[in-house]
């Protein structure tokens, strides 16, 4: 790593220090100018061009371009290069479909099936589900496109049990969610959702066509139909630098005034 560093004054600590900026990080700066010059999509210029042009080493470059592309300025796609990041897509915390989101934001949505099976229940999957321990799953692992690029892994775990001939289903309709209202009467009502974030494996690397490494947003799903019971329990690995989530908030009104009620307990056996 470059250890040449410049000086910048300093406004939140004493009077007069200067903060040490990093060389990579002024490095990072004009590069990052030079993006906002560009079209998104648009090749960035190769490492040792990088180099020669803003007079850094190779070394410098690879971790300016590293921390942007970690940040979601910049896009790497695996065997291609580095490009300037197309906008963000949006997935809303909703209870909705991959289909649904990318239709909502006029992109051709598509599943190619990874791996479909069943796998024996776990402790922890069986509870999810509400199945017993050992009792079949359904897996489904598929990836996720929009208009042609991969978006996302996700592994769907079903009771198979309760939804049999579901893999038959799916090769008729263009959704899960469909598939589950239509074939079987289910509707999913409520889930709970958890995101985190983690860092790509070889294989989702692979798969999402970018590095090694490059930061990843984790979800897991737990969904319910209108009964309230559990239908599914999803895991999806998606595009750091492809995505961003959208919530809408409401602020909780004021409590209403209740006033203090006494309930007087009568004794057993005293008459009502």
């Amino acid at each position: 790593m470059a250890t040449d560093v410049s000086s910048a004054q300093h406004h939140g600590g004493a009077p007069g220090r200067t903060a040490r900026v990093p060389k990579y990080y002024r490095i990072k700066q004009q590069v990052l100018e030079m993006t906002q010059a560009l079209e998104p999509g648009s090749a960035m210029p190769a490492e040792r061009l990088l180099a020669v042009r803003l007079g850094a080493s190779r070394t410098t470059i690879r971790q300016a371009l590293q921390e942007l592309v970690g940040e979601g300025r910049l896009d790497r796609i695996q065997g291609k290069g580095t490009f300037v990041a197309q906008p963000k897509l949006y997935r809303s915390l909703r209870l909705t479909s991959h289909t649904e989101d990318m239709r909502a934001q006029g992109l051709r949505p598509a599943s190619q099936v990874l791996d479909i099976g069943e796998i024996p229940a776990p402790e922890k999957l069986a509870a999810l589900l509400d199945i017993a321990v050992g009792e079949r799953v359904l897996r489904i692992e598929r990836l996720r496109l929009a208009s042609g690029d991969p978006m996302a892994i996700e592994t769907t775990h079903l009771s198979a049990r309760r939804f049999p001939g579901l893999r038959r289903s799916l090769a008729t309709h263009p959704s899960l969610y469909t598939a589950l209202a239509q074939v079987y009467g289910v509707h999913l009502a409520e889930a709970d959702e958890t995101i985190e974030t983690s860092l790509s494996t070889p294989r989702e690397a692979q798969l999402l066509a970018t590095d090694v490494g490059l930061p990843m947003l984790l979800l897991s799903r737990h969904s319910r139909d209108a009964e309230g019971r559990p239908v599914e329990w999803v895991r999806s690995v998606y595009r750091g630098s492809r995505y961003k989530f959208v919530a809408a908030l409401h602020r909780p009104g004021p409590p209403s005034f209740r006033p203090d009620v006494t309930t007087a307990v009568r004794p057993t056996g005293e008459d009502g």
